[in-house]
């Protein structure tokens, strides 16, 4: 009797004439949104939207073009998404310039970001293999470290020393940093993580949830006191709170182990309270989250998280339209560290929900890459890469709604930062490789 045929090779589809739809609709809601900015301040068309859309899409051409001759199987949605958080942090910084023409932000913030785009492109076309990156574990791990200290040598801005600045020049090292400690985490706990797994003897155990044993705990516990070390000489909350949720999220997700997670909300907790206590700028943040009215009461004026409610409350439901808000009395972190509280006044809800959809969809679609990859680097780099978004967003849109104390970082693709729109693009980029090497190893026609 004949055997039967073998079943023919599936061949998926490369779906990059939805990536290059959508980046088109991305492109125009970004202009769109240039243009009623400036109508809504001008009653007139700005003269120079068709730049500003010609630029914003050449860049955006670029960098499908370069996914897909390298990528062809990558998620079609990151790539848009990434553009249309890009193009709306653009207009958004364009709206604020108009209060302050002292101080123009937004074509500074341009040029990082094709600069972004640049590396986005040279990093899906030279790397062609996110595996490659594994053989770096302890090379980047020792790099981040040295980043993250360098700060510390230069004059605190703004009460916090995460930066640099020489002759007018300014860069936030612990931007790339968290990217490096993504690869290593990635790397160890890929190497490491069956006796990171092992059970043993736990320390303690209640019903269901039962904690690592001790000679397990020594990892958790260094990357704990690191995070406290940052966070003292740094001063910044921030950066400590996404390295070690960062780790803690790779350390459960390599694991599989509840007790992971319990020790680290329990160790972050107290580094985060014995630090609130102790260190007078994180103390004074905490103060201002506890009673963010008090200045108002002391008849001094809002403060800037105060500015940030009023703004929420303005907006409402639907939003008072673009360049129609007053987010500018925030002060001096309306660009930055507040530029979710204009997208509030000015979007609304409906517009703020919106924003956070994009980020909730460019997370997910990390963690599905992931998820789909057989080797356990390439997994537990992607879901560290789309958690660094995720715990940035939550860590910003929380700070400045009041759910928790303030923290100096720059939401992803929005704020102004041009060391953050860089790092966020090189994010993406691996995202797009990680995403094309989960999608092609089950294409009939690729070998596994």
């Amino acid at each position: 009797m004949a055997a039967d045929p073998p079943a023919p090779a599936v061949r998926l589809p490369r779906r990059r004439g939805i990536e290059f739809t959508l980046i088109v609709m991305a492109v125009l809601l970004s202009v769109f949104g240039y243009c009623a900015v400036a109508y809504a301040r001008h009653t007139a068309l700005p003269p120079g939207a068709a730049v500003y859309g010609a630029g914003l899409g050449v860049l955006a051409v670029l960098a499908h073009v370069a996914v897909r001759l390298r990528a062809p199987y990558a998620d079609p949605l990151l790539l848009p998404i990434a553009v249309l958080l890009n193009g709306l942090g653009l207009v958004l910084i364009y709206r604020l310039d108009l209060e302050t023409p002292g101080d123009r932000a937004a074509p500074i913030q341009l040029i990082w970001s094709t600069l972004g785009v640049a590396l986005f492109i040279a990093a899906v076309l030279f790397l062609r293999d996110h595996r490659v990156l594994q053989r770096y574990t302890y090379v980047s791990v020792v790099t981040a470290l040295g980043l993250l200290v360098l700060p510390i040598l230069f004059p605190a801005v703004n009460g916090a020393r995460i930066w640099i600045r020489i002759a007018g020049f300014s860069i936030q090292p612990g931007e790339f940093a968290k990217v490096l400690l993504a690869v290593f985490f990635a790397g160890y706990l890929a190497a490491n993580r069956n006796a990171l797994a092992y059970a043993g003897r736990p320390v303690w155990r209640f019903k269901r949830l039962q904690l690592p044993t001790g000679r397990v705990l020594g990892p958790i516990v260094a990357i704990w006191l690191l995070s406290v070390v940052v966070l003292v000489l740094e001063r910044d909350l921030g950066t400590s709170l996404l390295f070690f949720g960062l780790f803690v999220i790779m350390l459960y997700v390599a694991t599989g182990r509840t007790g992971w997670i319990a020790v680290g909300l329990l160790l972050a907790c107290v580094g985060a309270v014995a630090v609130g206590w102790l260190e007078p700028h994180v103390h004074s943040r905490v103060q201002d989250w506890l009673h963010p009215f008090a200045t108002i009461e002391a008849g001094q004026g809002p403060n800037q998280l105060a500015q940030s409610l009023f703004a929420f409350a303005a907006g409402g439901m639907l939003g008072t339209g673009l360049g129609l808000g007053h987010s500018i009395l925030i002060g001096f972190a309306a660009k930055s560290d507040f530029i979710l509280a204009t997208a509030g006044e000015e979007l609304g809800l409906f517009g703020l929900c919106a924003i956070f959809l994009l980020y909730g969809l460019l997370v997910e679609r990390g963690y599905r890459a992931g998820l789909a990859l057989r080797d356990p680097f390439g997994r537990l780099l992607a879901i560290g890469l789309a958690s660094i978004v995720a715990l940035q967003v939550f860590v910003i849109a929380g700070g400045v709604t009041g759910l928790i104390p303030l923290t100096g970082m720059a939401m992803p693709f929005l704020a102004q930062g041009g060391s953050s729109v860089v790092t966020n693009w090189i994010i993406v980029a691996l995202l797009i490789r990680v995403s094309d090497s989960a999608r092609s190893q089950y294409d009939g026609t690729t070998a596994p």
